[in-house]
């Protein structure tokens, strides 16, 4: 007996000291590709700014990213989704943006960098109109620091709520406003993605997925529990890229990107799914923006993924033809969901450069210190 409990411990042992080899070549593989993106994402034109703070926004400390190759270019202020999903750690992504266009990502209330600075006591504090106020104290910040008169301003998703707010309540702040992942009525999004869903399942005779749906029922939701279900079987039938670009690419962008620890991906995590509060969720899921009236003092500029099940396009497209504005245009990106920008960032690029980036003069573009 006593040889055999000799022989489990030194087994266990022996697999204790192989999983530590195992996470430690693990973790010097991420620590040399880290290293390897470093390098491929430096900033070295003579003119060109890289630069990441804690900024004061709603009485907190925000964080910022400021990246482009030249200074004098037109500012694009990203406003992530979620809420919670931030977008710094996917920098990667659009470093060929950097080039036109001097890129500001901002971590949210929330989110990433901003939450390791507050902890999660400011869930309490999260709003559509406190954040919404968040947004436009950064784009003042934003417009003050790198001396611009005006910044673009594009929104995915759940920021696309805060985009639309921030460009009616301070047009003065910017040139255009981008929606990509517009949200436009969420209950009929809701309704719409949970019987394009069922259908699919149903066609697939997927017993899980019908079992769940039919179990939650049509929205809308009184629990974060129900809320996700539908979102899970949401991400499991979206469209081909989306998918793609969730299990494999976005989790090996956040992995390996550099100056990210591993504390910031459980932080990227936590904001994502653990801190936004049920009531958060139901403004989100409750939010028609058509409420908020038709005009716009700016140009608006939509850039859609056609096959989008989160923020149906369909719905989109309506919102979009019955908004006035100086300039509109309604972009499809065919064979993208309803992450276009993450799947299709060279389309979104192309279309940036030539639909939106001209709306910044030159004369206009830089104020004088």
């Amino acid at each position: 007996m006593r040889k055999f409990v000799r022989a489990m411990k030194l087994a266990l042992l022996s697999l204790i000291a192989l999983l530590l080899v195992a996470m430690g070549a693990i973790l010097g593989y991420r620590a040399y590709l880290q290293h390897l993106n470093a390098r491929a994402l430096a900033i070295d034109t003579p003119n060109g700014i890289d630069e990441a703070m804690y900024v004061k926004a709603g009485g907190i400390d925000q964080w910022i990213q400021i990246r482009g190759r030249d200074r004098g270019n037109p500012v694009l202020l990203c406003v992530h989704g979620g809420p919670g999903a931030t977008w710094t750690p996917l920098t990667a992504l659009f470093v060929s943006w950097e080039k036109d266009f001097t890129v500001v990502q901002w971590d949210q209330r929330g989110a990433g960098r901003t939450l390791e600075a507050t902890g999660a006591s400011v869930a309490g504090t999260m709003s559509i109109d406190r954040m919404t106020q968040d947004g436009i104290e950064v784009a003042e910040f934003v417009r003050s620091h790198l001396h611009k008169d005006r910044i673009f301003l594009l929104g995915h998703s759940w920021g696309s709520i805060l985009g639309v707010r921030m460009a009616k309540l301070r047009p003065d702040l910017f040139y255009a406003y981008v929606g990509t992942g517009q949200v436009s009525d969420m209950q009929a999004s809701q309704r719409m993605a949970y019987d394009h869903v069922l259908d699919k399942a149903r066609a697939a005779n997927d017993r899980s997925a019908i079992v769940a749906l039919e179990k939650i029922g049509r929205p809308p939701y009184d629990s974060l529990d129900r809320i996700g279900v539908l979102f899970r079987w949401i991400g499991a039938y979206s469209a081909q890229a989306d998918r793609q670009a969730q299990s494999t690419l976005v989790g090996r962008l956040v992995f390996t990107a550099p100056n990210f620890s591993l504390w910031d991906i459980y932080n990227r995590g936590r904001g994502f799914a653990q801190v936004p509060t049920l009531r958060l969720y139901q403004d989100m899921l409750s939010t028609d923006l058509s409420k908020l009236g038709p005009d716009f003092a700016i140009p608006v500029f939509f850039f859609e993924g056609m096959e989008d099940e989160v923020t149906p396009a369909a719905l989109a497209r309506a919102y979009f033809d019955a908004i006035s504005a100086p300039r509109k245009e309604f972009v499809p990106f065919e064979g993208a969901g309803h992450f276009a920008a993450w799947t299709q960032p060279d389309k979104m690029l192309r279309e940036l450069v030539a639909r939106v980036r001209p709306l910044a003069p030159p004369s206009a573009s830089v104020v004088p210190r």
